[in-house]
């Protein structure tokens, strides 16, 4: 049985959402994350440092979407199964307010902490 007070579809929607908008996001931000060029004939030295330090901060945007994208389906996983909003660590309820910030939430407040 899913968390009963939070409709399943509402969920389930809200969870495809933001699944797909972090694929977007993931897609839109793929040539920040491309090598860098390091011919020095056409970019001089310190635009370099400048392009590898934002390749590096988009390589780790990218790593946290991954997991926040790994996150989401386990989510919609837990939803088809029926065991969605039941904390892992407890087997309690998570708080609804919790689940409504953060719909991928695995742990209820108590055990987040």
């Amino acid at each position: 049985m899913n968390h009963p007070e939070l409709d399943d579809e509402t969920v389930r929607a809200t969870l495809q959402a933001l699944r797909q908008q972090s694929r977007d996001e993931s897609q839109r931000s793929q040539s920040q994350r491309a090598t860098v060029e390091l011919d020095q004939t056409t970019t001089g030295r310190l635009s370099r440092m400048d392009a590898l330090q934002s390749q590096a901060m988009a390589q780790a945007t990218e790593r946290r979407r991954a997991i926040q994208l790994q996150r989401i389906e386990q989510a919609l996983k837990r939803l088809d199964e029926g065991g969605y909003g039941e904390c892992i660590v407890c087997g309690e309820w998570i708080g609804k307010g919790r689940l409504e910030l953060d719909p991928a939430a695995l742990k209820c407040i108590e055990c987040a902490e």
